[in-house]
């Protein structure tokens, strides 16, 4: 992006952090304030506010912990100073180990999407795609969600409007028989990216889950090696079910990352948080609009900033 534009973005996603700014800062604000010295009502207030920004327990606990050690029992701290502790040490949970894509010696690169019907997995391929051919690369869409109707149609406007190939099956067909195939045929017409976007819901969770294991054995098959990222798409105004879903997905796919997306002003974006410290797994897109440029790549430290901002 160009200078306007990460600035217009930066405003956008200051925006879309509005609910968890106003919860979050002007609380611990509060909470500091007028407090003679730091003691263990005063840390633990600290801690119940972090966990009402959706932050999770377990990432409360840890910048709490973090915070206490920075600071001296019984020293007086202005909020900012304190909120300065807390913005920093939010980024260092969310930066984590690299993050880089994984190194395919053989293209193309196949990132399989997972995620619960809503979230908007077929728009965010789209947007992500047209990013991917902004930068030159040659990609391919795979249908592979056979099982909602307008899937397809939806995904073929998008790899009209960015200019990307797309293989798909008829209605009701094996989604993992597609996969193999669009997999295959990216092999063929020597596509650099393959973006996988497959169903939400099937008649059991169990079902839907054991389908997306047939997809990634299947794309394993054409090209040994793939899935080499399976991204989870999250709505970010979900909240706390956003790690039940983490968990879910997880354990049937082995996440590497997340899209988040609807971060549109009524979300609480401290779910990033609990998801990078529980389990380990990077948002590595974050959405706040409908616009084809409302999807960027993420950056912990932009985020915490406009969080804070």
């Amino acid at each position: 992006m160009q200078g306007t534009d990460v600035r217009g973005f930066f405003k956008k996603l200051q925006k879309g952090l509005t609910k968890t700014r106003a919860q979050l800062v002007s609380q611990l604000t509060e909470a500091v304030t007028g407090r003679p010295q730091f003691d263990d009502e005063l840390f633990a207030e600290i801690e119940e506010v972090l966990i009402a920004s959706d932050c999770g327990v377990e990432t409360a606990a840890l910048l709490t912990a973090r915070l206490r050690a920075t600071c001296e029992e019984g020293k007086t701290m202005r909020a900012a100073e304190v909120l300065d502790i807390i913005q920093g040490q939010m980024s260092r949970v969310l930066a984590g180990e690299s993050d880089s894509p994984a190194d395919v010696q053989f293209p193309p690169h196949v990132t399989l999407f997972v995620g619960v019907n809503g979230t908007g997995k077929t728009t965010s391929i789209g947007k992500i795609g047209h990013h991917l051919r902004q930068d030159g690369k040659s990609v391919l869409f795979a249908a592979v969600d056979t099982f909602r109707a307008a899937a397809r149609e939806q995904l073929q406007i998008w790899a009209e409007r960015s200019g990307a190939d797309l293989v798909g099956g008829a209605p009701g067909s094996d989604p993992a028989a597609v996969a193999f195939d669009a997999v295959t045929a990216a092999k063929g017409r020597k596509h650099d990216v393959v973006l996988i976007d497959t169903a939400g819901r099937l008649h059991t969770r169990h079902n839907l889950m054991e389908e997306l294991k047939k997809i990634s054995r299947a794309v394993g098959k054409a090209h040994p090696g793939a899935p080499h990222e399976t991204l989870l798409v999250l709505d970010a105004t979900t909240g706390q079910n956003g790690v039940a879903q983490a968990e879910t997905f997880g354990k049937a796919t082995g996440l590497t990352g997340l899209v988040l997306t609807k971060l549109d002003g009524t979300a609480k974006g401290g779910i990033v948080l609990a998801i990078r410290q529980r389990f380990g797994v990077p948002v590595k897109w974050v959405g706040v609009g409908e616009g084809i440029d409302d999807l960027q790549t993420f950056d912990a430290a932009e985020f915490v900033e406009a969080l804070f901002a």
